[in-house]
């Protein structure tokens, strides 16, 4: 084979590694268990970075954290209430120029909890309310507080759950990422003997793969001289390797199918150029990082129509040294939410009233501030594992799903922050072997089952 044309097919390869690392062989393996499947998809959005209940569903604002006498409800897509009257920092600049001023209108004419189920409050078991533990418990239902960051999950994911006792290929399970610092690109599945990289889903950082270096290194599949434009060939190597640094710097084995391989190139092309054309449908407000994720999200719900995608947001954890900040991502992590569910039941005929949406931060914050004041002289908030820290809430949506129930308080915790799992195996038939596996936190079950 002549360099030239090795190089551009290896680019091919590595240019799917990075957007799409894991296409892999699918089959069923055992009999299907937990009952009849609800849905045919699930998406689940961790509202990642930590959220405090107080300016959540307890719809304080200002009331709680600040010692002013300003309440009222940021997130009104997935909550009923009413919004702030004073003190409006939360929304985009106004005409005149008050920073925050104007808040973004409501996508949603019935607001996500009246649509389906709020956990109001649901326990976060482990004493630890670390990022990493928060987001692979979201994934694992297990609380993997031993293990450090830059490390997969050590019990199985809902991703290798779903390939391996529901029998969805490649394709049908997404892990999509804000980014790829941290250990966000090693929660598509687990270092488990019997799970692990053969059922892993496909993770997708769309910032990066759409982004400036990927507008550079992958739109159209370039090809490079060898001799002439070594430069941009290394530029392109090290672009596409940044994904697996945390892995040693190795790509992992790739096992997909021509078929997926095709599909995923064209999907990637077709992004590219609906991308040039202006045809992406992105939030109405896209001026952070979750928002362009969640608009890439969608061209993959209409491209793939996966049976399983996890989205995840991190803008939130602004709150250690904004709390104004914090409050801007809060609106805006709701808008995005929003923008995804009319998406689905607008422009995905495939997932219309055919989707269960769940939505969880991933652990709360503190109940006193740190002391830092941000522009606004308001003080900011850490998760460092107190009581509060340790709560949370859970909403779902969907068929099947009763509108309107709310369930739980602070005195009553109902559901733990390991239940998404089992809930997701249940919503698509294989609840029994998950439950029977043995790789749950112990007191995990069903969002159904606790209801």
């Amino acid at each position: 084979m002549k360099r030239r044309k090795f190089l551009k097919k290896a680019a091919i390869t590595a240019a799917g590694s990075i957007a799409f690392p894991y296409l892999l062989p699918s089959g069923r393996l055992f009999a299907s268990g937990g009952g009849p499947p609800m849905a045919e998809h699930v998406v689940f959005v961790m509202f990642a970075g930590g959220v405090r209940q107080q300016e959540a569903v307890e719809k304080r604002y200002l009331s709680e954290s600040q010692g002013l006498d300003v309440e009222g409800n940021i997130m009104y897509n997935m909550l009923s209430g009413e919004v702030p009257e004073l003190k409006i920092v939360y929304g985009t600049d106004t005409p005149d120029g008050q920073p925050g001023g104007q808040p973004i209108s409501p996508i949603l004419q019935t607001p996500l909890d009246q649509q389906g189920i709020l956990f109001k409050e649901v326990r976060f078991s482990s004493a630890g309310t670390g990022h990493f533990t928060g987001l692979s418990t979201g994934v694992s239902g297990y609380y993997g507080t031993t293990q450090g960051l830059q490390q997969r999950p050590l019990h199985p994911t809902i991703f290798e759950y779903a390939r391996r006792f529901g029998g969805f290929k490649a394709t049908d399970t997404w892990f999509i990422g804000n980014g790829i610092g941290n250990s966000t690109p090693l929660l598509n599945h687990s270092e488990h003997r019997d799970f692990g990289w053969e059922y892993g889903a496909n993770f997708f950082a769309p910032t990066i793969t759409f982004g400036e270096k990927g507008e550079q290194h992958l739109k159209g599949f370039k090809s490079f001289h060898p001799e002439e434009e070594l430069e941009p060939i290394e530029q392109m190597r090290y672009f596409l390797n940044q994904n697996f640094l945390q892995n040693g710097g190795r790509i992992p084995h790739l096992n997909n199918t021509e078929e997926e391989k095709e599909d995923i190139k064209a999907f990637i092309r077709e992004v590219f150029d609906r991308k040039d054309m202006g045809q992406l449908l992105f939030p109405p407000v896209t001026d952070n990082g979750d928002l362009a994720t969640v608009g890439y999200a969608t061209e993959i719900l209409r491209y793939f129509k996966p049976k399983l995608t996890v989205v995840n947001m991190s803008a939130v954890d602004s709150c250690h040294e904004s709390y104004t900040s914090y409050l801007k991502a809060l609106h805006r992590a709701d808008h995005a939410v929003g923008f995804l569910w009319n998406y689905i039941q607008t422009q995905v005929p495939e997932m219309a009233n055919n989707t269960v949406l769940i939505v969880m931060p991933e652990h709360g914050r503190n109940l006193n501030s740190n002391g830092i004041l941000d522009e606004n002289d308001w003080f900011a908030f850490d998760h460092d594992s107190d009581a509060n820290s340790r709560r949370i809430f859970t909403m779902m949506a969907g068929p099947g799903i009763d509108g309107g129930l709310e369930l739980g308080s602070e005195a009553n915790p109902i559901g733990d922050a390991s239940d998404v799992v089992p809930t997701i195996a249940e919503v698509l038939g294989f609840k029994n072997e998950v439950l029977n596996s043995g790789w749950l936190h112990s007191e995990s079950k069903s969002l159904f089952d606790q209801i």
